[in-house]
């Protein structure tokens, strides 16, 4: 399961609607190679559910992600930070161990 914080929740619903995008666009996670630490965290929107996929919900935000990428993933939640030492979507992994400075990258 993937969690979202209330934050999070905000944050994706201005940006639905900043994007022009519906409510049938949904959240889609997922993990590719790369970054300074191996793995790679991809967000964005996406209006398909491919029938491999993954569906999560919290907070009335449907999250998407493939097979693969739930493997990474399991447990994950999803934050936004618009503090002073960052702005944007962090991911609270508790399967990654050593992430990079920026939150963008991980390892398992």
């Amino acid at each position: 399961m993937i969690l979202v914080t209330e934050k999070a929740k905000d944050r994706i619903n201005n940006l639905r609607t900043e994007e022009g995008k519906t409510d049938a666009h949904n959240i889609r996670v997922s993990v590719q190679g790369g970054g300074c630490s191996g793995l790679m965290y991809n967000l964005g929107f996406d209006d398909k559910i491919n029938p491999a996929d993954q569906v999560f919900e919290d907070k009335g935000i449907k999250i998407l992600v493939d097979k693969k990428s739930l493997l990474y993933l399991i447990g994950t939640t999803l934050d936004f930070s618009d503090g002073l030492n960052g702005k944007g979507f962090q991911f609270i992994n508790p399967n990654a161990t050593r992430t990079c400075g920026c939150g963008e990258s991980f390892s398992v």
